[in-house]
């Protein structure tokens, strides 16, 4: 069975993104640190779990609002430029061995 946590009534992952907070460049062990004084014990490979977590979520959010931005409009007009270049090229069965070279 396992066994069951001490409620310590600390969050050590949000002391941890408190200090970033305070001091965005500080590194592992001056965070490790920085806890020890308020009493708070955490291990680096905690402090750097939780600072790759921030970052995949600012990565995340940049890439969201990035294809936002680029949305090409809607579906409706998606196909109507897809049909034009299917004309363009020749017909949708040129258009599709074109994709078919490209994806190889």
């Amino acid at each position: 069975m396992a066994k069951k946590a001490k409620d310590t009534g600390v969050n050590k992952s949000q002391a941890i993104r408190d200090v970033l907070r305070e001091s965005p460049s500080a590194g592992s062990k001056e965070i490790v640190a920085r806890l020890a004084e308020k009493g708070i014990k955490v291990s680096g490979t905690l402090v750097y779990y939780i600072k790759s977590k921030a970052r995949k979520a600012k990565r995340r959010q940049k890439r969201l609002a990035a294809a936002s931005v680029t949305r090409n409009g809607s579906a409706v007009d998606v196909v109507l430029r897809v049909k034009a270049l299917a004309q363009e090229v020749g017909g949708i069965k040129q258009l599709k061995q074109l994709v078919d070279v490209l994806a190889e």
